[in-house]
């Protein structure tokens, strides 16, 4: 949980323009890449080996310049969560540590530094107890140096448009993601109309958002659907038939559904072989009218 510390001086938020990355667990590396490069059409750009071997740790994933997947290759730290934490972009990580103790949260002097791809970071945790990082790229960075390359025309998405993940309380996580990192709420949505099911949070500097899957009973057997990523696509006809004509659909094994989520805008459901979801979207509405937001209660908090 996010420790609070004595009261500190206030400090100027730093800019956060969006998701960086995703971190995942992964149970096989060779087969997670092959759902990534041959079936998604993504490249690997780098990787980092375990300390003294040859063998992988993380499998970097690109989405574009500024965006990429993190495919841990080790068991999970909280099983059964697979999602290993969520990394934004920010423009002056000394400055964000700087902000956050002002805010109350104890952010050790020792938290963070170099990474070993080359650009500052440092973590705390959500009031869910999932890992956040920040991050600000260097030049001398993997990923400034990887920029423009790694880019094949067979990715599915140029981008990623939101991620999701399990909130047991939605009035803390309103208060963290909203009045201390500055996200805006964009949309509340849920299948059921009784009770809200997701809430929408917009970064504070740029177009990315952050999606809360709230729930009332904890089920371990939901995570791989609630802890989900969102690709964008402009258009899901095309997508689906480019997936559909790739040699690695018959080995992926699933039917391609297009349907409409609750938000009016067509959407696709895929799984990797540990069961995450990763869901194709198509960033506008059905008939591009906003959709309304739900008024219904959120669900009473899971835990305090």
């Amino acid at each position: 949980m996010v420790c609070a510390a004595g009261a500190q001086t206030k400090t100027e938020r730093p800019k956060i323009t969006g998701i960086s990355h995703v971190g995942y667990f992964v149970s096989d590396l060779p087969k997670a890449l092959l759902f990534w490069h041959d079936f998604l059409g993504f490249d690997e750009s780098y990787d980092l080996k375990k300390p003294g071997t040859d063998d992988v740790r993380i499998a970097f994933i690109k989405i574009n310049d500024h965006q990429h997947i993190e495919l841990f290759n080790e068991p999970p730290t909280n099983p059964p969560n697979i999602m290993s934490h969520i990394c934004f972009m920010t423009d002056n990580v000394e400055q964000m540590k700087a902000y956050l103790r002002s805010q109350g949260f104890d952010v050790k002097p020792g938290n963070g530094g170099k990474t070993r791809t080359g650009d500052y970071a440092f973590e705390i945790k959500d009031p869910d107890g999932m890992l956040v990082e920040f991050v600000q790229s260097l030049p001398d960075g993997l990923e400034m140096k990887a920029a423009g390359k790694f880019l094949p025309e067979s990715r599915i998405s140029a981008k990623i448009y939101h991620a999701g993940f399990i909130v047991g309380n939605s009035a803390k996580s309103l208060d963290f993601y909203g009045r201390v990192l500055g996200f805006t709420e964009t949309w509340r949505g849920g299948g059921n109309p009784a009770e809200l099911s997701w809430i929408n949070m917009k970064v504070p500097d740029g177009d990315d958002y952050v999606e809360f899957m709230l729930y009332r009973t904890f089920d371990p057997k939901s995570l791989g659907g609630k802890n989900h990523l969102s690709l964008a696509v402009p258009n899901m006809d095309k997508a689906v038939a480019a997936l559909e004509a790739r040699s690695a659909f018959k080995a992926y094994g699933k039917p391609l559904e297009i349907h409409t989520g609750i938000n009016r805008k067509r959407q696709v459901n895929l799984y990797d072989p540990d069961g995450t979801r990763v869901e194709l979207m198509e960033p506008f509405t059905i008939d591009g009218k906003v959709t309304p937001s739900s008024t219904a209660p959120p669900p009473p908090p899971a835990h305090d």
